[in-house]
């Protein structure tokens, strides 16, 4: 339950940012008229992230038992890179997010209504499929598949308050910390994910050593008891795993961690993240001339510039946003 709560926390917690961020901008260059496209565009996302988890669930269901630990632990591997992709990716450009979205919604504006649409369509899209596709894997994982899907909709819950709060001002966050901090959990947490769906395959014959177990500890930490529940449903934990399933667990787990938690910018120069930092503050502080808030954004901390600009927007405009 954990981990689908960390999972629906941290997604959520990323769309809602997104959407934060366009409604400010909107609002403080005067077109608070063309936030009706964004929320059309946040709308389809969501159904389309309802929809492709239904077709998930319900196009499996007539599936042979063999197709079906296939397809799960194929998918199990897709969610696995997902979410891999996605916390390297927030990691690098959470410090230039409200640069890099006021960049495409400029563009947007440009070309039309349509563009509004697909720019929040895409932006927020991403984060449902990739909850969707995590949570459906979690639920299969389960023995009880409501716990993954309380814990995913608490997690998105709160982050939709949390992202409301920080519209308004009323929350500060230090997004650098803060997804840093998640990530390196859900790291540990994918790789549980990576290693259960290797079982997965093996089951469905696709891979072997089914039987060549590496340790078996079900008496010391039986699976039915409430610690054995626990750490199943927060890192899916195993106490029988296959060799094959804690050498992958070990081969993504460690080098994956090692590379997300040595400084930013690992393989890179000083000098050219330096550069790439001072150019994103520079274009954000240009934005920020043009539209008339106040300067001096790009010498505060990671972070802070994104909710520095979201409180703009909610303190000039809290009688209007309802």
């Amino acid at each position: 339950m954990f981990s689908n709560f960390l999972i629906g926390l941290r997604e959520g917690l990323e769309a809602s940012l997104v959407v934060c961020i366009l409604i400010a901008y909107l609002v403080k260059t005067g077109n608070r008229d063309r936030l009706l496209p964004i929320w059309i565009g946040v709308s389809i996302a969501v159904v389309a992230s309802l929809g492709f988890g239904a077709g998930l669930e319900f196009g499996s269901q007539e599936m042979t038992f063999k197709a079906q630990e296939a397809l799960g632990g194929s998918l199990s591997i897709v969610s696995v890179g997902l979410v891999t992709w996605m916390v390297f990716w927030m990691r690098r450009t959470a410090r230039h997010l409200k640069a890099e979205l006021h960049g495409k919604l400029d563009a947007a504006l440009a070309m039309g209504t349509g563009a509004l649409v697909a720019t929040a369509l895409l932006a927020v899209g991403r984060e449902g499929l990739e909850t969707s596709l995590f949570v459906w894997r979690a639920v299969h994982a389960a023995d009880d598949g409501w716990h993954p899907m309380i814990g995913a909709v608490l997690g998105i819950v709160t982050a939709v308050v949390l992202g409301w709060l920080f519209y308004r001002g009323a929350l500060k966050i230090n997004l650098a910390k803060f997804f840093t901090w998640t990530g390196g959990m859900l790291v540990v947490v994918a790789a549980g994910v990576l290693a259960y769906g290797v079982h997965d395959l093996q089951e469905a014959e696709f891979l072997g050593g089914l039987q060549n177990r590496a340790f078996d500890i079900s008496a010391t930490i039986p699976p039915d008891s409430w610690y054995g529940t626990l750490l199943k449903g927060t890192f899916n934990f195993q106490p029988d795993p296959t060799v094959l399933q804690l050498t992958v667990w070990a081969l993504y787990l460690v080098p994956t961690l090692a590379l997300f938690l040595s400084p930013v910018g690992f393989g890179r120069s000083v000098a050219t993240d330096q550069k790439a930092r001072k150019a994103a503050d520079e274009k954000s502080g240009a934005g920020a001339a043009g539209d008339g808030s106040r300067g001096g954004d790009g010498a505060e901390p990671d972070g802070e510039r994104v909710r520095d600009g979201a409180r703009g927007a909610g303190g000039r405009t809290g009688g209007d946003e309802g």
